[in-house]
């Protein structure tokens, strides 16, 4: 029997799938909907339901029932994939993993179970199967040529016949456009109706137009002031007329005049409910999974290598047994040379198996993209605001532990961009640009370091007003301000509850800001970098190290101090005389290789004392494009090393990543050389250092 960790881990993994599926049609929209991603997406449903139902999760199988009946619909061809039931769909996905969360705590609110249970209605209710009509059809009481209603959908007729139950005004708007502009100008006609009401249908009109034209009539349910609604229509190039509605026994035409405040509609109920479960599924992106998926051919490897670790040390102790048996003077050169060779192919077989290993913790970046895919889709929604968002290089993979501590930080500069970042429809429209922003996620691979971007094509940093804070806060001096450079000003939106909103919105903007996301970063041993032009847009990049669990370090000593260098960080060592030391605004320089980089005595970064001598070692590190040269005493030698956390007393203090054993009973302390570049960079900002 498997345990609650095996089903999280298998539950999430089919979240991802059908998350993905799901975007795949929502991407797709307005296309015949593909028979495989359905079925996919259907699949996924039926399989969570039969896993919830073997641990006993009764929530998630019951979400995930009416959901299979949703899709089952789907498939069959009984039920339409309108906007508001891929919504809802892809709400599902996120009240899954609240669910799973739940689960995994070994807790259920009563809240979340009240919420998931309004979602599997609003499911069913956007998603259900046509009932047979009644004797006394409403859609009877329409005056709606038969022609028109013998082409309308089952569903179609459902929401036509809804509203007639309801009471909602009947109309028709018909729409005449060139060939060479009607689907923009039909998207238009029809957003503003949405807007106003309910489309529930869109049809090529009875009436033919000009022959360079064509003509649709669209059927819509809607409350507003018939006025209004007509004028409104109108300045859209299309007329508005209504559709009458007979009761039994007479005739009731639609309203001449405003109608009363109208109580909520259906529509505006499932909006609101869709947002009621947001607020209370919305959370971390991280993976509830404490397992990493690996491919068997992986696992065959690393058994291999194992194998032959065994044989080695097998060979290692009948070489130690001989000596035993001989004594002290059997020990001869031939066999320490035997010793010396099987030492080294035990060194080999520990490299392959410590790679073997670090590729099995690896995962793709794609598992977060993808729900970030529906996070962007959520917050464009919720902040009025349309994007559209790429996301390329999921395929690069980093350290699933990496990839865990990753997620929230780019939720962050995500919502950051899309809120502070794009600009609305209307002004992106009079500054000239396409209504739709861009929001771009993009990977790649760096050697041992990975850089992630995340671009946008908004307004960008607005400097005067970043500075106006920023001497508002007595960060800078009005002085100061006038000397900083475009990049030293973009910085300071890194400072601790830094923000340039002027109100608080439902998205940012309540002091928990940027500061929190390069902490985050710092972490990793990372670093991030913002570069922004006005009117153009802002990049953030980051930039990560593949792995925080064994790495190759540089052991150097400073000040009688032994400290770890991360080896994938260091690009160079040299050796410096003081004469060639030079000093540029108060900071110590080198040249290396024609370049003036920063000189950084980390005797003095950590407050020791410092040694008179002739000549120090520089190790040139680097991380993004900075390059740094950090001055140590001594270099000791090249190690493999498992890094430590230093636990929660010492975590605050920077500059450190962890600590290591040598294996000579001395632990040390690994540099987090991030941490170091960023003081090098901007050392006005000076961190807390040991």
């Amino acid at each position: 029997m498997k345990g609650p960790q095996e089903f999280v881990a298998e539950a999430t993994e089919i979240l991802d799938a059908l998350g993905r599926d799901l975007l795949l049609l929502d991407q797709r929209r307005g296309e015949d909907v593909s028979p495989d991603v359905l079925n996919s997406v259907f699949r996924s449903a039926h399989t969570l339901k039969g896993l919830a139902g073997l641990f006993g999760e009764e929530r998630i199988s019951q979400l995930a029932h009416r959901t299979e009946d949703v899709l089952d619909r789907l498939r069959l061809g009984k039920a339409d994939l309108t906007d508001p039931l891929l919504d809802a769909l892809i709400e599902g996905v996120d009240a899954f993993q609240a669910l799973l969360a739940e689960s995994a705590a070994a807790r259920k609110t009563d809240d979340l179970t009240e919420r998931a249970a309004a979602l599997a209605e609003r499911l069913e209710r956007l998603g259900g199967e046509k009932a047979p009509a009644a004797p006394a059809d409403p859609l009877d009481q329409v005056a709606l040529d038969p022609a028109v209603r013998g082409v309308l959908t089952e569903y179609e007729e459902h929401r036509l016949r809804e509203n007639v139950k309801k009471g909602v005004p009947l109309y028709k708007a018909r729409a005449e456009y060139g060939l060479e502009d009607f689907d923009e100008r039909l998207t238009a006609l029809s957003a503003l109706l949405k807007e106003r009401g309910e489309v529930l249908s869109t049809l090529p009109s009875q009436q033919p137009g000009e022959a360079t034209a064509i003509a649709f009539d669209l059927l819509v349910a809607s409350r507003e002031d018939p006025g209004a609604l007509e004028s409104q229509v109108a300045g859209l190039g299309a007329t508005l007329s209504g559709i009458a509605v007979h009761a039994p026994g007479r005739a009731r035409p639609p309203p001449a005049a405003k109608a009363p405040p109208a109580p909520e509609t259906q529509q505006e109920k499932e909006k609101r409910e869709a947002r009621e479960v947001e607020d209370r599924i919305e959370g971390s992106l991280r993976s509830l999974a404490q397992t990493v998926r690996v491919d068997i051919r992986r696992l065959d490897t690393l058994m291999n290598t194992v194998g032959e670790l065994i044989l080695l040390k097998a060979n290692l102790q009948q070489l130690a047994d001989s000596a035993l048996a001989g004594g002290a003077h059997a020990i001869s050169k031939l066999w320490g040379q035997q010793l010396q060779r099987q030492t080294r192919a035990l060194e080999r077989k520990l490299d392959d198996l410590q790679e073997g290993l670090l590729g099995a913790r690896m995962v793709p970046l794609g598992q977060v993209f993808n729900k970030l895919t529906r996070l962007v889709r959520r917050i464009a929604r919720e902040a009025g605001k349309e994007i559209d968002f790429r996301a390329d290089g999921g395929e690069v993979e980093l350290d699933k532990l990496i990839v865990e501590e990753l997620s929230d930080p780019l939720m962050h500069i995500i919502r950051n961009a899309i809120d502070h970042g794009i600009e609305p429809p209307s002004a992106r429209a009079g500054a000239g640009k396409p209504r739709r922003g861009r929001v771009a996620l993009l990977a790649s691979s760096r050697g041992n370091q990975v850089a992630i971007a995340v671009t946008d094509d908004g307004a960008g940093i607005d400097d005067q007003r970043v500075l106006e804070v920023a001497m508002a806060r007595g960060l800078v001096t009005p002085r100061e301000a006038r000397d900083l450079s475009p990049r030293e000003i973009h910085n300071l939106i890194f400072l601790p509850g830094f923000s340039t909103a002027r109100s608080v919105s439902e998205l940012s903007g309540r002091g928990v800001g940027l500061d929190v996301v390069k902490t985050n970063i710092s972490n990793l041993s990372g670093l991030i970098d913002v570069t922004s032009s006005a009117h153009e847009g802002t990049t953030f990049t980051i930039t990560l190290p593949v792995t925080l669990a064994i790495i190759r370090a540089l052991v150097v000593s400073v000040s009688g101090r032994t400290y770890a260098v991360p080896l994938n960080s260091v690009l160079e060592i040299v050796s410096v005389l003081p004469s060639e030391l030079r000093t540029v605004e108060r900071r110590e320089m080198i040249l290396v290789r024609g370049h003036t980089i920063p000189f950084a005595r980390l005797s003095r970064i950590f407050g020791h004392g410092e040694r008179t001598l002739p000549r120090l070692f520089a190790v040139v590190v680097g991380l993004a494009h900075h390059r740094v040269a950090l001055a140590v005493d001594e270099l000791i030698g090249q190690q493999d090393i498992v890094i430590k956390p230093l636990g929660p007393r010492l975590s605050h203090i920077r500059g450190f990543a962890g600590a290591t054993d040598l294996g000579n009973l001395r632990t040390v302390l690994v540099l987090d050389v991030g941490a170091l570049v960023e003081e090098c960079v901007n050392p006005d900002r000076r961190a807390d250092f040991l």
